[in-house]
């Protein structure tokens, strides 16, 4: 009976490692599609930035809501139609949606110093690393968190659709120190919750499209906290 015992105990202990890692190797994947994301952002962004061509074709133009509209076309689009299409193919809308948003991200670079953006960048990257690791590793359910999150990135929409009118600096300061601490808060969150998905996926297809949403939902959790703590503490040119 012991030595059943034993045989059953290492086979559940080495199904318990292949899981582990399964798990790492995907989590990597996500990681790497968003940081890859996030890099092309960056260089499309700093590219427009330092080209008067570009800038006056795009900003100067009906182009620009090309840039800023397109994007969130394809967060649609990825979000409605993820099981229905190939892998290869979302992964083609998510370096078209990175790229489009370097366009719009450009702005930026005109708008703040680089010493700034520098900064504030990686704060962010710390912050960001921080949570996500603590979403990964933590044994406590945060499914509780998501109610309350969601709510607060309700609010921070229809206030930021408010200010648009109002143009209260003492609105968007609000908003942008409401918007560090909800993104914050998702980024553990939206973690675990891709963390759980690795085990609900049936097959490596569905893996590699779990992968590239989850990379999707982890680079917009980013992104929206370097643009609130930019409004916070980048220092205009």
């Amino acid at each position: 009976m012991a030595l059943q015992d034993r045989r059953w105990m290492t086979r559940t202990e080495a199904a318990a490692a292949d899981v582990d890692v399964g798990l790492r190797s995907y989590m990597l994947r996500v990681y790497n599609y968003m940081a890859s994301g996030l890099a092309l952002t960056g260089i499309v962004a700093a590219f427009v930035a330092s080209n008067q061509a570009i800038q006056q074709a795009v900003f100067g133009t009906p182009l620009l809501w090309v840039a800023i509209l397109a994007p969130i076309g394809l967060v649609f689009f990825l979000s409605y139609r993820i099981n229905s299409i190939s892998a290869s193919t979302a992964q083609a809308a998510f370096w078209v949606y990175a790229a489009l948003n370097g366009v719009a991200f450009a702005s930026i670079f005109l708008v703040y110093t680089g010493t700034s953006i520098a900064r504030v960048f990686f704060i962010t990257a710390a912050t960001f690393a921080a949570m996500s690791l603590y979403g990964y590793t933590t044994k406590r359910d945060l499914t509780s968190m998501g109610g309350f999150l969601f709510a607060g990135l309700i609010g921070i929409l229809i206030a930021g659709l408010v200010n648009l009118f109002l143009q209260s600096s003492a609105l968007q300061f609000a908003i942008s120190v409401i918007g560090v601490v909800v993104f914050v808060g998702l980024t553990a969150f939206d973690t675990q919750r891709i963390k759980e998905i690795y085990f609900a996926a049936d097959g490596e297809e569905v893996a590699a499209k779990k992968s590239i949403m989850g990379a999707l939902t982890l680079y917009l959790d980013f992104i929206n906290i370097f643009i609130m703590l930019m409004q916070l503490f980048g220092d205009r040119k």
